[in-house]
């Protein structure tokens, strides 16, 4: 059993009581590990006292405090849960059956085992924690509806070799989302929530932690951040483009010009932007072991060289400068005198468009040399 404690003196004699007596009376040899993240109340002598071990963390943070005590433990299985007295410890059997059969990560669900009144802020309860938990199971596919519930369990080798990175309460989430993009076993089992027994406020903060949360699930997953964004920019993009390239369009009782036609030129380069970002912020996170590899995305990379790239995006952009040219030798055929804007402008916009996108192209390849590796 683990549990994360900063100042926690009125509640963690009661945790630890709770989860000693839980073990016993499932017949399992364990001990209770309390990660210290620097109390000054006397939560260290208390938690000796009651016989658990104690694991001093210097780093500051929920996720630093858990992330050392995991690497400490000794147990093949590790069962987790805030020391304020609000988790059931003293019921740990759905946690270890789950884990015996076959599980790999088990979270606690809230929502079905009971929250009592006055045991969970409305704003969590109603919109933080159904919110996010959605987004969780839309981006990864976790089948778990209480995405941040703080009481979990899980095989200890397993999540270590996740390699988890994170300080804060955001560890919640990262423990979630790499269990399941790594594809293993996630479950989870009813549990309940009671108000917690502490005097003071919570130390977490519902805007800051939960924002942590979303920058957490978001950044992690380049499909919906960029790659899906890009390629309805793309898409649109081109369309609108190529549509204005041929001359000013009239549809119903409105007229598409030149105008359109620089923004549909913006929504490309924001696009393709967008588009190297995503490809980029992938092979960084394979490279990492943030995210598994993909074989079809891997061996593609492989194949774009940075040499392919520069090729492509110099082809690119020298068309681009063709483009300019023939606007300039426009301007010459007038005796570079005043020019229809929307016939010359055209040339101007196409040629802005080919060489941002080439020189977009020269500098994603060559940015990849840094973070792909090459067989």
């Amino acid at each position: 059993m683990l549990m994360p404690c900063l100042d926690e003196a009125e509640t963690l004699a009661t945790c630890i009581r709770k989860a000693r007596g839980s073990l016993q009376r499932l017949g399992v040899d364990g001990e209770v590990v309390v990660a210290d993240n620097g109390s000054v109340d006397g939560s260290v002598d208390i938690a000796r006292r009651e016989g658990a071990r104690v694991v001093s963390v210097g780093e500051r943070g929920y996720g630093a405090a858990l992330r050392a005590g995991i690497e400490t433990a000794r147990g093949r299985y590790v069962i987790m849960a805030d020391a304020d007295d609000s988790y059931a410890l003293d019921e740990l059997a759905p946690f270890l059956s789950a884990l015996r059969a076959g599980a790999d990560l088990v979270v606690g669900n809230r929502f079905q085992g009971g929250i009592a009144p006055g045991a969970m802020p409305v704003l969590h309860r109603w919109l933080g924690n159904p919110v996010l938990s959605k987004l969780g199971r839309l981006l990864y596919g976790i089948p778990i509806g209480d995405f941040h519930c703080g009481m979990r369990g899980f095989r200890r080798e397993q999540i270590m070799g996740l390699g988890l990175r994170t300080r804060g309460m955001e560890f919640a989430s990262e423990m979630a989302v790499r269990a399941a993009v790594h594809n293993l076993v996630v479950t989870e089992v009813p549990t309940t929530l009671r108000p917690d027994g502490r005097s003071r406020s919570p130390h977490l903060r519902s805007w800051r932690d939960g924002w942590r949360h979303l920058r957490f699930l978001i950044t992690l997953s380049p499909r919906w951040l960029l790659l899906y964004p890009a390629l309805t920019l793309l898409v649109t993009g081109f369309a609108a483009f190529g549509w204005l390239l041929l001359g000013s369009q009239r549809v119903g009782g409105v007229t598409f010009d030149i105008h359109t036609l620089i923004a549909a030129a913006t929504a490309v380069v924001l696009g393709v932007q967008l588009g190297g970002l995503a490809v980029l912020s992938r092979a960084y996170c394979s490279a990492l072991g943030l995210l598994p590899g993909s074989s079809d995305l891997d061996r593609g990379l492989r194949r774009w060289t940075a040499e392919r790239g520069l090729v492509a995006g110099l082809c690119l952009s020298c068309t681009g400068l063709g483009c300019f040219l023939l606007a300039v030798l426009r301007w010459r055929a007038s005796d570079f005198g005043p020019l229809e804007i929307g016939a010359t402008l055209r040339y101007c916009v196409a040629g802005m468009l080919l060489t941002v996108v080439g020189m977009q192209a020269i500098v994603v390849s060559l940015t990849l040399t840094l973070v792909v590796r090459r067989d």
